[in-house]
């Protein structure tokens, strides 16, 4: 039997600062097998905690879906370290405090990633992050989606 077409895993490109242009980029992170675990008030705590821990990327918008989350975040120093390496500090940061241990193992190993080109590709991403829970059936309307945030300001 033949794979299906497409990557299997994606490709972490490293980070390109361009002429006074910030960096950012957008995140998805899926649980492991799909699990509907995250959309809670108790792992929505921890996972914030965990951003908030993990100093080298700061998070600004997100939003938590059950088997996924989405969020921008851009580094946190003139010379960026690798998202790979933050990635994996606030995942296994979020998985040692996890409020119930029967949902081991919690993340994904792979991550999908985009490093943002302009200011439009910003809005573009963060309407599409917000209207998720909408597009799922969650809620009516974006704002009434309790699993979602802002914890820094990232301006393009």
């Amino acid at each position: 039997m033949n794979p299906p077409p497409g990557r299997r895993h994606p490709i972490h490109q490293p980070v390109h600062e361009r002429h006074n242009t910030p960096i950012l980029v957008f995140v998805t992170v899926c649980t492991k097998d799909r699990k509907a675990i995250l959309a809670n008030p108790e792992v929505h705590e921890v996972i914030k905690s965990a951003w908030k821990s993990a100093k080298n990327w700061v998070v600004g918008r997100y939003v938590i879906m059950p088997d996924h989350l989405h969020l921008l975040c851009a580094p946190a120093s003139l010379v960026p370290d690798s998202l790979s390496d933050w990635m994996g500090f606030w995942k296994w940061n979020a998985t040692r405090y996890w409020p119930h241990r029967a949902d081991l193992p919690i993340w994904q190993r792979h991550f999908w990633d985009t490093q943002l080109r302009c200011g439009e590709n910003y809005e573009a991403k963060w309407d599409y992050v917000v209207n998720n829970p909408v597009r799922a059936g969650l809620v009516a309307k974006p704002e009434a989606w309790r699993y979602q945030g802002e914890l820094n300001i990232l301006t393009w």
